[in-house]
């Protein structure tokens, strides 16, 4: 507590008496002396007590400040850089890290269908946790798909091998809109998250940052309207140009029951969440604005309300030519596709937006010495801060699984200079 000096009327008797006493005898003589002496020593103890107490209190504001960035220190690098702190080097991990490109993972993709996979929480660990014992990156994402959310809310799907996702009775009017349930139970309707998160979590044991995601309200509407994939997204366009109301509808039904599963994943033990905006490059800048940002960033505002501190990155495939749109977004990380130059979007973005990105994945086909030249490059165009290395698209099926591990270790060899000149 402050140190609080004693009233004047609390001096000792030896004090006093040195001084006299305005009602002693002899006090006539002595008192102007004695209250000159008594004034003059109060202000000096004053002022000493309060230089000692604002020195103790700096003191206490420098621990807590060191303590904070020992315990930030102690935390995964990839989080921490996800917060906007500087970091020593650009974490790294990839897209679809996990997947066919890895033999062990293709023994369960020949063995399972996809949703067997994705939910059953023994299998799902195991293939999440698969490119961490191999290349060791700097996060781990569950292996999940961005529509599993989807039949909790009433829209069922499969993946068929050779077709991918298939929805047999599609999202197309105002009445299937209504028809939906919200997500307002995840441990009910996705048991499963809960188990393949956590264990996770505990798996990597703070070596490692431990990812979620989900998809944006645009792409899931997108699938969900088409009923499968379709790269001209016809029927989806059909109802955003001939009924927009509906759209709106979807999406917004869309926005509040991920902002739901966003929570629920970051509950369950996700550190940061990635949206996905698979097809945001089928909208214009204009509809890219209309469709897809507002909701997003009430997917945003309902995470952020619950979970200030956790860090969000919004992806969105086709963002070239949407840079300005994505300056708008409340993301704590904005991350790019191989389309979109590195350079610019720092230019756009600015020097404290955290960029996430953005090495062509063709690349990882080049071999070692070519990887490590296009890692050194996107290094540098994203500013030697504020990046999390990635590629720009998921890790394609017959990437050499050694191409991977130059990946993470050019990343882990990219010591900023900032880092070196404090060391």
């Amino acid at each position: 507590e402050p140190y609080t000096a004693p009233h004047a009327s609390r001096l000792s008797r030896a004090t006093r008496r040195r001084y006299g006493s305005a009602h002693s005898p002899g006090s006539q003589t002595h008192a102007p002396t004695m209250a000159a002496h008594l004034a003059q020593g109060a202000s000096a103890f004053a002022s000493a007590t309060k230089a000692f107490n604002e020195k103790k209190r700096i003191g206490k504001v420098h621990a807590r400040a060191v303590g904070a960035v020992r315990a930030s220190a102690d935390e995964p690098i990839l989080l921490r850089a996800a917060r906007g702190e500087q970091v020593e080097r650009p974490p790294v991990w990839l897209m679809r890290q996990a997947g066919r490109y890895m033999a062990e993972f293709r023994e369960y993709s020949n063995k399972y269908g996809f949703r067997h996979r994705s939910e059953t929480a023994e299998i799902a660990i195991e293939l999440s946790m698969q490119p961490w014992r191999a290349f060791k990156p700097d996060g781990v994402i569950m292996f999940s798909d961005i529509l599993t959310p989807l039949p909790a809310m009433g829209v069922e799907f499969d993946v068929v091998k050779g077709k991918g996702p298939v929805i047999e009775t599609p999202i197309r009017s105002m009445d299937a809109v209504k028809a939906l349930k919200p997500l307002d139970d995840p441990d009910a309707s996705l048991p499963f998250v809960r188990e393949i998160l956590s264990t996770l979590r505990k798996e990597i044991e703070g070596q490692s940052t431990m990812l979620g995601f989900v998809g944006s309200p645009w792409t899931l509407a997108a699938y969900s309207m088409e009923g499968r994939s379709d790269r001209h997204l016809l029927q989806t366009k059909q109802v955003m140009t001939q009924d927009p109301e509906t759209l709106h509808a979807y999406l917004a039904h869309l926005a509040e029951a991920l902002g739901v599963y966003v929570c629920h994943q970051i509950d369950c033990g996700a550190q940061v969440v990635q949206i996905f905006d698979s097809w945001a490059h089928h909208l214009s800048p204009q509809q890219f604005l209309e469709f897809s940002h507002p909701y997003n960033e009430r997917v945003i505002e309902i995470v952020k309300a619950k979970y200030p501190d956790t860090p969000l990155i919004f992806h969105a495939n086709g963002g070239v030519g949407k840079l300005h749109g994505l300056k708008q977004s409340s993301a704590d990380v904005i991350g790019l596709d191989w389309n979109t130059s590195m350079a610019e979007a720092r230019a756009i973005l600015g020097p404290d937006r955290v960029l996430q990105g953005n090495m062509d994945p063709m690349y990882l086909f080049a071999g070692k010495d070519k990887i490590y030249e296009e890692v050194a490059n996107n290094v540098r165009d994203a500013g030697e801060s504020k990046h999390i290395l990635n590629v720009g698209h998921g890790v394609v099926q017959g990437t050499p699984e050694e191409s991977v591990g130059h990946f993470c270790d050019a990343a882990r060899a990219s010591v900023y200079a900032k880092a070196t000149a404090h060391a």
